[in-house]
C-alpha cells in the first residue's frame, strides 16, 4: 500500500508499551501488515514492528533472505507476528551488533538471549510457536523489545561500543560491519 515514515528514537510512541491486537482478518489489519511490509523492504530491513510507524500495536514483521545489509546471515522466514510472547530457552546470551531503522545510522553491542521459543498469532489469528537460534532469535527480541517501548541502546551494558557505523568501521571496530542491522 505505501512506505510509511519510520519514526526515530524520542518519538513518544516508540516509549509506549503497544496495545494487543482484538481482532484478526481484518481490512484495517491486512493494511497495517502490508504498509509494515512495504516499509521494512523500501529500506532493506530485517523486521519492523507496527509502532516504528506510529501504530502502537502488538505487531511485528520480519523477513532476511538474500538481502544485501545482511549478505553472511542464515535466512528468517517471513513472519507476521502478533500479540508475541518470547521465552529463553537458556541463560546464556551472547553480544552481537544491532542497528534500527528507528536509530539510524548507529549501531550498538547488544548482549541477547542465544535461544528463544516466542509464539502469537498471524494475522488470520492462527497460533504460531517457534524454538529458534542465531539471526533469528536476535531479530525477533529486538522487534517484540519495540512493543515493549524499549530501543536496543537501552539493552547495551558497555556504550563504548555505541556509535555511528561509519564510524565504527573506520576505526576498525571488530564485527561493526553492516551484516547486524534490524
Amino acid at each position: 500500500m505505501a512506505v510509511k515514515e519510520v519514526l526515530k528514537m524520542g518519538h513518544p510512541v516508540l516509549r509506549q508499551v503497544a496495545e494487543p491486537v482484538s481482532e484478526f482478518n481484518t481490512q484495517a489489519l491486512e493494511s497495517l501488515i502490508t504498509d509494515m511490509l512495504d516499509t521494512m523492504q523500501a529500506l532493506d530491513g530485517a523486521g519492523l514492528a507496527a509502532p516504528q510507524i506510529g501504530v502502537s500495536q502488538r505487531v511485528v514483521i520480519f523477513e532476511v533472505e538474500a538481502n544485501p545489509r545482511y549478505p553472511d546471515v542464515e535466512s528468517v522466514p517471513r513472519t507476521v507476528l502478533i500479540n508475541p510472547v518470547i521465552v529463553p530457552l537458556d541463560e546464556e546470551q551472547e553480544a552481537g551488533w544491532e542497528g534500527c531503522l528507528s536509530v539510524p545510522g548507529l549501531r550498538g553491542l547488544v548482549p541477547r538471549y542465544t535461544q528463544v521459543r516466542y509464539s502469537g498469532v498471524d494475522e488470520y489469528g492462527v497460533h504460531i510457536e517457534r524454538e529458534v537460534s542465531g539471526f533469528h532469535a536476535r531479530v525477533v527480541q529486538h522487534e517484540v523489545d519495540h512493543l515493549d517501548g524499549i530501543l536496543y541502546p537501552q539493552r547495551m551494558t558497555d556504550m563504548q561500543y555505541f556509535g555511528f557505523e561509519e564510524e565504527l568501521v573506520q576505526f576498525g571496530v571488530p564485527g561493526s560491519g553492516p551484516a547486524s542491522r534490524e
